[in-house]
């Protein structure tokens, strides 16, 4: 993995990882690269932008309190596998920006095997 995929580890052992991820209004995670299927639990949602390497806008979820998204890594690129937004592609590496007015928080599980 390339760059930290969280704010915080929380967890981890031979078959997972546990993130804890928080994004404040207006801030933006470093650029990673997620080599693993993960999936993630909104604790607090907002709106967050994803960006490519170049600060691309490559588009943004509105994400409710209590969403939970599945992804799956696949030829450089994460497929989402949970409505709504299922069968869209992004690159596995980004950066992501919280552009709502409330902060980010979300649990994320990256799956090792």
């Amino acid at each position: 993995m390339a760059g930290k995929l969280g704010t915080e580890k929380m967890f981890e052992n031979d078959q997972v990882s546990v993130w804890n991820f928080e994004i404040a209004p207006g801030e933006e995670t470093e650029m990673h690269t997620h080599e693993r299927n993960y999936m993630w639990y909104a604790i607090q949602g907002s709106t967050v932008q994803v960006l490519d390497e170049n600060d691309n806008d490559l588009g943004s979820l509105e994400i409710q309190t209590g969403d939970v998204y599945s992804f799956k890594v696949e030829g450089g690129d994460i497929v989402v596998l949970s409505e709504p937004s299922k069968g869209v592609r992004f690159p596995a590496k980004h950066k992501a920006r919280n552009i709502g007015a409330t902060t980010y928080r979300e649990v994320m599980v990256e799956y090792k095997q």
